[in-house]
């Protein structure tokens, strides 16, 4: 039971270390890993269009 109180007061400190984003920067990154994932998306959306016309038009 000791070492874990001892592991629990270790990792406080460690936590009190951890340099936190702020809220701002929190939003940014957050819209911006949205806008990056809905970009590959339709992206990956369009090319998977795309090569299923090619193979329906030139296969079948």
């Amino acid at each position: 039971m000791e070492k874990a109180l001892i592991f629990l007061k270790e990792a406080k400190v460690e936590l009190l270390k951890v340099a936190w984003p702020t809220k701002e920067q929190l939003i940014r990154n957050t819209v911006l890993v949205v806008v990056i994932s809905l970009s590959m998306a339709i992206f990956l959306g369009a090319l998977d269009y795309a090569f299923s016309w090619l193979v329906e038009t030139f296969l079948f």
